[in-house]
């Protein structure tokens, strides 16, 4: 008897990854849900296409429509999954105003997430939030010069002309302002700033890249002021003001003017294709899984930004929704459901971000978060050149690493610096992924040459700087 196909809900990184490793090891037949008309595309690059160091919106496209018919996938644009009866295995769907059922063998929930506008109100001209081609679409003919903008910017993709039509018809805004300092906010500085604007930052506490930590945030502050875009830290935004466009932003009781606001205010899981179906759900709302992707609903995985997966340090649920977490857990669950049962893999954090030259990179936890996680953690934080003194280019880098006192296990680390800074991560990464201690780090063999590392790289320092104290 035959069975009914695997189907995937989202057209993006987990649900394309998914499919696509499905297809190649399994005939069965594979349908992937799409309830937009954009698909397999690069969400971390929309600040550069603003920024204009990507030339049109359709390079940021990995697989077109055409692409992913030819690996033998089923995909169905402009096709919601809205609801699921996952006793009778079917899925209701939406479509041009109609309804139909579609039965299942296997469901992989992969529906991404949205931005969060907060307690503001983004219905007005001139307020952004930065998800999705379309949105970057918007605010790229949004700051052009009236009727002049340049459409071969927008490729040939399903650009939604309407929206772009009407932004590129106002006049273009003189000065911006950005409400939250986590990574849209101060990519979309930068990238505004490349704009010609006037860049305003207002973040809610006291210093920049919470995740990253204070040093991190610190530098990355002073960095963006050196660059001319003014930040305000531990400066809460009330509210927006303007009728038909944002005319102002409120801080502290202060207005200033702006023509531009872009929200950075954070992200939700697109979950509630599984409202009613009892599935667990974890932080955020996300859709709880086990080590392989699988929900508490026979038959139904989850993946990407919807779902939840181990975290590296703590062994706990964690909802870190990033690029490759999603690319890693939806192949993973493709071989799974085509018979070869594969781990999604736990979560570092493990994340990068560049602030004009500055690179940051970040993993595992904070100071905070590890004594919220039971740990008694440790944190050193040095300062060593990123290449041997003698030889031109290098650069401060600045290392923080935490490790737990009792164990001397490392718990996470912090990287900033403007020559290959935000690279050297990974080897913290691998640490935490290998259970390491702070002398198992100290003693890695890593390479040295003059023109990339001094004798001892930065992490080594701050590995060996960290092991002394521990040793006291």
């Amino acid at each position: 008897m035959a069975r009914d196909p695997f189907v995937v809900g989202g057209g993006d990184a987990a649900g394309l990854s998914a499919a696509s490793k499905f297809r190649r090891e399994s005939d069965r037949e594979v349908v992937v849900l799409e309830r937009g008309r954009w698909v397999s595309y690069a969400h971390c690059g929309l600040p550069y296409f603003v920024e204009g160091s990507v030339g049109r919106l359709t390079d940021l496209l990995s697989l077109s429509p055409a692409d992913i018919e030819e690996r033998g996938i089923d995909l169905r644009r402009g096709h919601e999954a809205v609801a699921v009866d996952p006793d009778d295995r079917t899925v209701t769907v939406r479509t041009d105003g109609e309804r139909y059922e579609l039965s299942y063998d296997e469901l992989l929930v992969a529906t991404g997430a949205s931005a969060t506008t907060g307690p503001f109100d983004a219905g007005r001209d001139g307020v952004f939030t930065i998800h999705g081609l379309d949105s970057a679409a918007a605010l790229d003919a949004y700051l052009s010069p009236p009727d002049d903008y340049d459409r071969a910017r927008l490729g040939d993709g399903p650009v939604d002309e309407a929206l772009v039509e009407h932004n590129a018809a106002l006049d273009p805004p003189a000065r911006a302002a950005i409400v939250g300092g986590g990574y849209v906010g101060v990519e979309m500085a930068e990238a505004l700033a490349a704009r010609d604007l006037d860049v305003h930052l207002f973040q809610r506490s006291d210093h920049l890249l919470a995740p990253f930590g204070e040093a991190v945030g610190e530098r990355v502050a002073s960095h963006l002021e050196a660059r001319g875009v003014t930040v305000h830290a531990g400066r809460p935004v009330d509210r927006i003001e303007g009728e038909d466009r944002v005319e102002a932003v409120v801080a502290g009781g202060e207005r200033y003017p702006f023509g531009l606001a872009v929200l950075g205010v954070g992200i939700e899981p697109n979950a509630s294709v599984l409202d009613g179906t009892g599935v667990g759900r974890g932080s955020a709302g996300a859709i709880r899984t086990d080590a392989y992707g699988r929900t508490s609903v026979p038959g139904i995985y989850a993946a990407g930004d919807v779902a939840t997966a181990r975290h590296a340090v703590t062994g706990e649920e964690a909802w870190v929704p990033l690029g490759l977490t999603a690319n890693r857990a939806g192949r993973a669950i493709g071989a799974t459901v085509a018979g070869d049962p594969t781990p999604v893999g736990d979560v570092a954090g493990t994340a990068v971000v560049k602030a004009f030259d500055l690179e940051c990179g970040r993993v595992g936890l904070v100071p905070e978060a590890a004594t919220e996680a039971g740990f008694d953690p440790m944190t050193e934080t040095i300062t060593a050149g990123s290449r041997s003194s003698y030889y031109p280019g290098g650069d401060d880098t600045v290392v923080t690493l935490v490790a737990d006192r009792t164990t001397e296990r490392v718990l996470g680390g912090s990287i900033v610096g403007r020559d290959r800074a935000a690279i050297r991560i990974d080897t913290l990464a691998t640490a935490i992924e290998a259970d390491m201690t702070v002398g198992d780090l100290e003693r890695l063999d890593l390479a040295y040459a003059p023109p990339f590392s001094p004798v001892w790289d930065p992490v080594l320092v701050a590995a060996k700087v960290l092991g002394g104290r521990l040793d006291d």
